[in-house]
């Protein structure tokens, strides 16, 4: 009579837990087993990021964009003037050692 009464318990228990799960949009798990679960209930952050930057004007901006190159190829030509300047692809201190 006692075996009969604990598996009514378990089987009004396992009703219980899925009403439950159901009811407030839980996800039964009755295995234990390591799932996914809580990591996609999470809400997508990469908006929220993407939003916190303010937008940046000066990339539309063509005369901008020119100054900034003409800088940047002036101090190149000021490394390579003064051999501090990266080597074209292919020439560097690997390839020499490859060619020896």
């Amino acid at each position: 009579m006692s075996n009969f009464r604990l598996l009514l318990a378990k089987a009004a228990l396992k009703g219980v837990t899925e009403a439950r799960a159901r009811i407030f949009g839980h996800v039964l798990n009755p295995t234990g087993q390591p799932s996914g679960i809580k990591i996609l209930r999470k809400k997508l952050i990469g908006e929220k990021v993407a939003a916190w930057y303010p937008y940046d004007i000066k990339r539309d901006d063509p005369l901008v964009m020119a100054r900034e190159e003409k800088a940047r190829l002036s101090k190149l030509e000021m490394q390579k003037r003064r051999g501090k300047a990266a080597p074209k692809k292919g020439q560097g201190r690997r390839a020499l050692k490859r060619n020896k």
